[in-house]
């Protein structure tokens, strides 16, 4: 197996890592791993398909406008 040494991990971020290898009961190492391993799993983001469904979004909604007066109603409203 490979090693890997990383310099000049900002505390915070290693406090957060701690933090998060204690609550999986793994070492900071083995917790380190496993974010590498989570983050190279995540699939890559289709561009194209994003753009595509954005742009049909804005097609469906295009007659739909609202007015400051609503928009702070109901902000008003979500907040009781």
């Amino acid at each position: 197996m490979a090693t890997l040494t990383i310099k000049n991990i900002p505390e915070e971020v290693y406090e957060k890592l701690k933090r998060c290898a204690i609550a999986s009961r793994r070492s900071i190492n083995k917790e380190v791993i496993a974010v590498i391993e989570r983050a190279l799993e995540t699939p890559p983001i289709d561009v194209d398909a994003a753009f595509k469904r954005t742009r049909k979004i804005r097609e469906l909604t295009a007659q739909y406008r609202i007015r400051y007066e609503e928009l702070k109603q109901w902000k008003n409203e979500g907040r009781k």
